[in-house]
Parts: C-alpha cells; sequence; structure tokens
C-alpha cells in the first residue's frame, strides 16, 4: 500500500518503502555500524586500512561493503588497485531526516512534520 507524505504545503511524494529497506537491512549489523563509524572518522579510506582496523581478512570486509555500497550508503572510488570508501552524506541524511520520521508519526500527531 502507497501512502503520500507532505514535502511542503504544495508537493506530495509517495512512499518507498522498499528504498529504505535495503538501506536498513544493510544497516542491521555491527560490523557494517563498524565501518560506517570509521568512514565517518576517517572520511576516505582505503579497504587495506580498513581491513587493519576492523581486524577481518579483506574478503569479509569486502562482503560488509558490497551491502553498504548496494543499499547506497557508501561510495567507492577506485585508485590503481586499491579502493577507497566513504559515507554518501545524501543518503545518511536522507535516513537521519525529518521526512522520513514523518513516515511514522500518527497523521493526528500534533507535532510540526515536514
Amino acid at each position: 500500500m502507497k501512502r503520500t507524505i507532505p514535502i511542503n504545503e504544495q508537493t506530495t511524494q509517495p512512499i518507498s518503502f522498499e528504498k529504505y529497506e535495503q538501506k536498513f537491512k544493510a544497516l542491521a549489523d555491527e560490523k557494517r555500524l563498524q565501518i560506517l563509524y570509521e568512514l565517518c572518522q576517517r572520511g576516505n579510506t582505503c579497504v587495506c586500512d580498513l581491513t587493519e582496523v576492523m581486524e577481518m581478512p579483506q574478503s569479509k570486509l569486502s562482503y560488509h561493503l558490497k551491502l553498504l555500497l548496494d543499499a547506497g550508503l557508501i561510495t567507492k572510488e577506485t585508485r590503481g588497485t586499491w579502493s577507497y570508501y566513504e559515507l554518501n552524506p545524501n543518503e545518511i541524511n536522507a535516513l537521519l531526516s525529518e521526512q522520513l520520521c514523518c513516515i511514522f508519526r500518527p497523521a493526528d500527531n500534533n507535532s510540526s512534520c515536514c
């Protein structure tokens, strides 16, 4: 069932829960949350440095990075043979946005929403 949420007084947007499902699944793991935290602290980081910090083999780390990448929560830049990762601020901010919070507030709530 699709709902619409107000973006502003003139505009509404249909809610697509599917777009959030993949993101929340990616966040539902302690290791992936730790990876996001490290990227938040370090900024653009080489996978070689992450393997050391996360204390896991590159193969396992790559699996977690792929899930975060597929969810759009991080971005990847390849330089030579190394991959560098960083947070995707647009996606992170969208997950922390008031707009998303409004989806889960009752319609009769008197709080100012969106």
